[in-house]
Parts: structure tokens; sequence; C-alpha cells
């Protein structure tokens, strides 16, 4: 059988992922007036991270009311902070208001996308050995999916229960247990709070202290029904929201502005840890900012309870009893949980893109992804990225995503219009990228005294949008069709 011939199924557009990126793109292209569409989601349900992330205390560090899409913004929030089971409430509640529940085909996991040029198709392989085909692709797979574990000697060689925080074993009993926490990242500072309370004693291992900030509760509950009924405070809310991150943002761009920020850290932090020893370990020595800035209002008293203790002795020794660290102490245990987060930088991993010409989208980024607007790549026609490189930053990644969802659906559009496929030119996207590379150089996240997930080895940030949301908004209201080509049909 030909590749040809086993192609099962065709549709005018495949979206990969059905996280909150495939919802919305989803969404767009309905409203575009493209029905013709299937979403090919890995897992048996939709949420992506919201599906995948069931650890005690796992919510959102973003309100809810920015943490939403803009045009369904009518849904009750129990608090300003979304937990897990919500948020997967309200994008399963938007996909099937908005009719995309029919079009998700579940357990369907892809492994290769090759263009063909005489067809100006997609051909879509999946790990199954299906295929489908489809004029345009959109891929809404996410940057935090990958989970990361550290490069530590006898790894998988723990005798008891060993996870990570994105599987939660639920199964496994914490309560009265010697359990180590190996991480402290964004999901640490939700769980451990919340383990502290029933672990025997729990055992804290930090690599690099981190910045955590107090999370701003709103409005008390007793005035919180009648401001969710209306809908003028809940736009204010949002773009009040929407104010505060934008003037995060502006601060990453700014020395001074984050040393000024630091110093008002500094202020909180020191009256939120009292043990002045704790409080050296606890103490970042790197510029405020250019890392991912944490919220809780529970990690510093966590810490400080008598059941705890806070390592930041490297861990040399994954053992079948426990942990060895690096100044020989050995400790026993009964539990290990690994908090040591994701691996966003590694962009479209599990596929094998084939585009125009043969060109390899893994060679093309073989020292960093690069995308026009995050979206588009050269030599890819009629391929999108949702949540692509450079689009990451410290606010709602659902601004970007709904930003990048309807710049796709322009472009589709268009192509339509001109029955011929899109492709960004090759000297646009190459301006973009200086221009953002150089814009991301002189910005707190480039310090040479950081190491984080923005950055790639060779230095190179691929994660971070190096302006504001304001300034994304505005490149991509309106696609600028002067910087793409348009690839007329072959004749027959």
């Amino acid at each position: 059988m030909t590749r040809a011939e086993s192609i099962t199924d065709s549709h005018e557009a495949v979206i990969i992922g059905g996280g909150f990126g495939g919802i919305a793109a989803a969404i767009e292209l309905r409203k575009a007036g493209v029905t013709d569409f299937v979403i090919l989601e890995k897992s048996d349900s939709m949420g992506g991270v919201w599906r995948d992330n069931t650890y005690p205390g796992c919510a959102c560090d973003v309100p809810s009311r920015f943490y939403s899409y803009s045009f369904e913004q009518n849904w009750e929030w129990s608090s300003r902070y979304g937990r897990q089971d919500e948020i997967l409430t309200y994008l399963r509640h938007c996909a099937d208001k908005y009719g995309i529940t029919p079009h998700m085909r579940f357990s369907t996991s892809v492994r290769a996308l090759e263009w063909n040029g005489p067809q100006q198709s997609w051909r879509i392989e999946m790990n199954d050995g299906a295929r489908v085909s489809a004029r345009y692709v959109v891929c809404g797979i996410g940057l935090f999916n990958r989970a990361a574990f550290p490069a530590v000697a006898g790894l998988g060689s723990f005798a008891g229960p060993a996870f990570h925080s994105s599987r939660w074993d639920h199964g496994v009993e914490i309560g009265g247990k010697r359990v180590a926490v190996i991480g402290t990242g964004a999901s640490a500072i939700q769980f451990v709070p919340e383990i502290a309370k029933s672990a025997g004693r729990l055992f804290v291992c930090q690599r690099s202290p981190q910045y955590v900030q107090p999370k701003d509760m709103g409005l008390p509950p007793d005035e919180r029904p009648w401001y969710q009924r209306l809908r003028i405070w809940k736009l204010y809310e949002r773009y009040r929201i929407y104010k505060t991150f934008e003037d995060g943002w502006e601060r990453r761009n700014s020395h001074e502005k984050a040393e000024a920020a630091r110093k008002v850290w500094t202020n909180y932090f020191e009256s939120a840890v009292r043990d002045p020893q704790l409080r050296e370990k606890l103490r970042p020595d790197y510029p405020f900012g250019c890392k991912r800035m944490l919220m809780s209002n529970d990690w510093y008293p966590a810490l400080q309870r008598a059941n705890v203790e806070l390592i930041d002795t490297p861990v040399a020794e994954i053992t079948p009893q426990g942990i060895r660290l690096e100044d020989g102490r050995s400790i026993d245990l009964d539990v290990i949980i690994y908090g040591t987060g994701f691996t966003p930088a590694e962009f479209l991993p599990a596929l094998n893109v084939t585009g125009r010409e043969g060109c390899s989208l893994q060679e093309q980024w073989r020292d960093g992804a690069e995308a026009h607007l995050g979206v588009c790549a050269p030599g890819f026609p009629n391929l999108f990225m949702l949540y692509g490189p450079n689009t990451n930053g410290s606010a709602s990644i659902l601004f970007m995503l709904e930003h990048q969802a309807a710049y796709a659906a322009q472009c589709i559009g268009e192509a339509n219009r001109r029955s011929a496929a899109i492709e960004v030119d090759g000297a646009a996207f190459a301006a973009f990228n200086v221009e953002a590379q150089a814009q991301l150089r002189n910005s707190v996240v480039a310090a040479d005294d950081c190491q984080s997930y923005f950055k790639l080895p060779n230095g190179k940030i691929t994660t971070q949008w190096p302006w504001t949301m304001a300034e994304y908004h505005k490149r991509t209201k309106r696609v600028d069709f002067s910087h793409y080509n348009f690839l007329p049909q072959q004749k027959a």
C-alpha cells in the first residue's frame, strides 16, 4: 500500500492538541467559516496541563478573570485564582458551548507531518500508523507537558513510590510518611504547603531559591456574589489584572525597575521569614525578574513548620533507601516527589516535521526555535503554531493564545480567498527574530548570573515574548500579508 493510499481521512484543517490553545483555534476557525476540522488529542480527554496536573493545591497563579477567554467571561469563579478542577470544567464548558467537542478525536497521538507540494496539503501520521491529510495544520501542543527529571545518579533506583508532580500518584499515602520533594518551582510551591500538613517529615530539596510573592486575593467573599453578576465589574477587574501584569512585563525590560521591585520584595520576604538561617537559604542571588515569578501565600509559612526541613545541599544520588546529599548525609525516605518542572524550550520535540522541498523543522531549529510572531516558519506553508517560540510571558498565556488563534484564522481565510498556500517570507521572519533577540539581550531575562528554562545552553532565549502584551496585540490584530508569500496551486 502506498502512502497516499494509506490516508484514511482528509480535512480542511487539523488542530493538534486539546488544551486552551487548540480550543481557541477551533473557535476562531468556526468564526472564519472553516467547519471541516478535527482536533487530535493524544490523551483520552481534553484539558492539557489542567487535565494532567492534579497534585494537591493545584491552581492558577494568574487571576481567573484574566486566565479565561475574553469572549467567555460569564463564568462565576469560586475564588480569585481558579483551582485545577474548576479550570478544567470551564474549558469543557467552552468546548461544549461553542460546538467544538464533536470535532475532537481522543487517544490520537501525532508523530509526523509532511508537506505534499502538488496537493498543497499536510500528511499527518499518528503513532499507530494511521494517516490523515489536511490543507492546514494548527499546532496547539503547548510547552508544559514534558516532565523534566534531575540529572542525578541513581534516578529510578528508589525502592519506594516515586513520581513527578505532573503525574501525581493519588494512591500513595503521604500522611505520617518521610517524604522528599526534589525541586522548588511553580508546582512545588503549591503542593508542598498541602502535603506538609500531613507528612511525618518533609524534606524540601532546593537547587536554587526563588522569588515568591504573595497572591492578591482580591475582593472579600461577602462582596463576591454581586461583583460576579455585574458585567461591567467583570470587565473592569479583567482590565485591572491585565494592567498589573503589563507593568510587570515592562519591568523585565528595565534593570532599574527590576531592582526597585526587588527592594519591595525584600521587605516582604524579611517579614515573612523570621529565622535568619532559613532566610539566607531562601534568598535568591540573581536579578529579580530573570526567572518566572512565583506566587504563594503559603510557601514561606510551610517551610517554617516543625516537620519541614529545607535542604540547599545538592542531591548527589538517589538510593534504594532514599537520597544521599553531596555533603555525605543520607536520608531514608518513604516517598520521593519530583517537582522539577518541564522542558519548555524544546518546541514540538515529539513531531517530525518535513516542509517544502524536504526541509526539516527540527534541523531549522537546531540552534534554537524561531518563528514569525511565534506562529509561522519559512519553508512550512499552511502550518501555524500556538504558544510557539518567544510567546511565553509572566501573564495569562490565554491572552497570547487568543491572538495567535485569530492570526492563524486570518491567514487561512486569505489563503482560501486566493486559492493558494500561505508561507511567511524568509526576510520578514529573519527581521522579526533579529529584532526580538536584540530586545531580549537587553532585558533582565538575559542576565549572565541567571539560569532558567527561558534560555538554551547557548544563551539564546527561545520562550519569552520581548515586549508587552499590548505590543503583541498590535502586531497580530491584523495580518500584514506583505510578510507572506502565496504559493499558487499547481496545475494537474
